[in-house]
């Protein structure tokens, strides 16, 4: 930096640290919290906005000057170039992992302090409109969540709030974020509660509404009121159908169980056996072109076939698809949109893993429209007569309940993305039953699966919380004295008489630990000289009851105390180089300042 650029910085720097002072004195801090909550809200709904504006535009580019006429063999290439662009952009100009965003959000608030980088504000917007926008079967919804909660976080930052602030901001911006994109104020508000698993509290509540109230509000101004899925189709709830609706809540569950383990084990595969980013795109992109060419509902994000289910038009899901030659009537429909079920969940990880940025969220609610529309025909077929256009609805509810264990975001989603309201009944239903059954075969959300499997998760569960927001460095004592294995008792009764301590880690010449030894057990013989030159240290020292790795999570550490009921342990790098000495104590003072910040309202 030269000296002129210097000197401009320093004065900026100088500006903004009185700027912030003015702000300290003249503003409390719950209302300036209020209105970040609002500047939020409003930059996430205009995020939004933007990246359905850039996924509009690229897809009527490929749509109108690729595939028009006829050229369906576009459909075998468009969603590769897509997947190509968003790769390279995303491995040369971001240089980031941007995938996965809620789980990168629920990462950033349980490890990194509620620090998002800067570039998550424009990077997934970029990305994702690449991607969907040339057909990646992959929705839009996750990287504009990760945008949200990005601009929370780095608002929050410049203001230097501190975590908790910082925290409750990228919360905001998430619920802004869906408040925006759907239309869906409310659906914003629950899901920060039940994906982001924040904790909900009277300081947190104010903030949240008016950043989701805020983001719909802009959203209905720039694009209108209507809901954004209009039904025609729609029959009033009917309580002779509820047993219909738990079998339908049942089935979603299991669909859900296997989006969820699909998935999972999909990706695994892509990241164990497809390393070069070249083949990524080829192997990706040719997989993902494959099944948009047999079934052309699997482009893009599949909002235009959820609307055609809901509205009565499942026929429209055919387009230039091979299969209108074997027909499309009776039980071929069910078999083809039964084949899209299965097969949603390898166009999707062939997007991601080839490269592509976009979330799981739209394919969840597709998914579950079409196993909801299914499972109506399959009755039907039979003599029933049970509403098609109810039932994808409803079904889309479950689906999101069951993959993302969140039951209230489904209902209240659904209700206001297609003003359903009327069927709140089946929605419970469905949403309920369907949580309930795959809670018994997978306790964590596709989201949060990984994460928890590390120990990285935050939930609701606020001892659980607290210890993963502590880490072992910050209640590490190093002020305790080490003692080399060799040294004689007469040395040793001087380090004794100089320490306010009673342990003693034993270290040899390059520092690992040996041993510890523990002033009770050298006691009744450090006052007789006669033993001084007698007993050395490696004699007296003893193994210590567990050693502690530096990137052991706390869980972990409190885990290990509990089992061996020691007072202290040591801690050691992977080399096994002491590195200090974690007390009980120490853990219970720091936990409990964390609990109280965290807990503070």
């Amino acid at each position: 930096m030269s000296v002129k650029n210097s000197h401009l910085y320093g004065q900026a720097s100088q500006w903004w640290d009185q700027a912030l002072q003015w702000r300290e004195r003249h503003i409390k801090e719950n209302t300036f919290v209020l209105i970040m909550a609002l500047v939020v809200g409003a930059c996430s709904a205009l995020a939004a906005y933007l990246l359905k504006a850039c996924i509009g535009g690229i897809k009527l580019l490929v749509t109108d000057v690729l595939i028009k006429d006829g050229n369906t063999f576009w459909y075998l290439l468009t969603p590769m170039i897509g997947i190509a662009l968003a790769s390279l952009f995303v491995h040369y100009i971001v240089r980031d992992d941007i995938s996965h965003g809620i789980t990168r959000i629920l990462y950033a608030i349980s490890q990194r302090k509620s620090i998002i980088k800067l570039h998550n504000t424009w990077s997934s917007i970029a990305g994702s409109a690449l991607t969907i926008g040339f057909g990646g079967s992959v929705g839009a919804e996750a990287p504009i969540v990760l945008t949200g909660a990005a601009i929370g976080s780095n608002i929050a930052k410049t203001f230097r709030m501190n975590q908790k602030t910082m925290m409750l901001m990228i919360g905001c911006g998430a619920a802004g974020a869906i408040g925006g994109i759907f239309k869906a104020p409310i659906a914003g508000f629950v899901f920060t509660l039940e994906v982001l698993m924040m904790d909900l509290t009277m300081a947190s509540v104010a903030p949240l509404m008016i950043a989701s109230v805020t983001s719909t509000a802009i959203t209905y101004i720039i694009l209108g009121t209507d809901a954004m899925f209009s039904q025609q189709m729609i029959e009033d709830f009917a309580v002779s159908r509820v047993p219909w609706y738990i079998l339908l809540g049942l089935l979603c569950g299991l669909v859900s169980l296997y989006f969820t383990r699909a998935t999972t084990r999909l990706e695994t595969w892509f990241k164990a056996n497809i390393r070069s980013v070249g083949v990524k795109i080829i192997v990706g992109g040719t997989m993902l072109g494959l099944l948009i060419y047999l079934f052309p509902p699997l482009y893009g994000e599949g909002y235009d076939i959820i609307a055609g289910l809901i509205n009565g038009d499942p026929l429209s899901a055919y387009g230039s698809s091979p299969w209108v030659r074997w027909g499309q009537e009776g039980w071929m429909i069910i078999v083809y949109f039964v084949l899209i079920i299965l097969l949603k969940v390898v166009a999707s990880v062939a997007t991601n893993g080839g490269g592509g940025v976009g979330g799981i969220f739209a394919p969840t609610l597709f998914t579950g429209a079409i196993v909801g529309f299914v499972f109506a025909r399959i009755l039907n077929t039979t003599g029933m007569s049970l509403p098609e256009a109810n039932l994808a609805l409803v079904g889309m509810a479950g689906l999101m309940s069951g993959v993302m264990h969140a039951p209230l975001t489904g209902i209240f989603l659904i209700a206001e993305m297609t003003g359903g309201y009327h069927l709140f009944m089946p929605l419970m239903i469905v949403s309920v039953m369907s949580y309930v059954l795959i809670m018994v075969f997978e306790p964590h959300s596709i989201y949060a699966r990984r994460l928890a499997q590390k120990g990285e998760l935050l939930t609701h569960n606020k001892d659980r919380s607290v210890l993963r927001l502590m880490h072992l460095a910050s209640v590490l004592e190093k002020d305790l004295q080490t003692v080399p294995p060799e040294m004689e008792l007469g040395e040793l009764v001087k380090v004794i008489a100089k320490s306010r301590r009673n342990i003693f880690p034993v270290t040899d010449g390059q520092g690992r630990l040996k041993g510890v030894l523990l002033l009770d057990e050298v006691r009744n013989i450090m006052f007789q000289p006669r033993l001084y030159k007698r007993f050395k240290v490696g004699e007296l020292m003893t193994s210590p009851a567990a050693v502690l790795d530096e990137q052991m999570p706390m869980e972990k550490v409190m885990e290990k105390f509990e089992d061996t009921g020691a007072w202290n342990l040591p801690v050691t790098d992977n080399e096994g180089r002491y590195l200090g000495m974690v007390s009980k104590s120490k853990i219970f003072s720091t936990y409990r300042e964390v609990l109280v910040d965290f807990s503070d309202e």
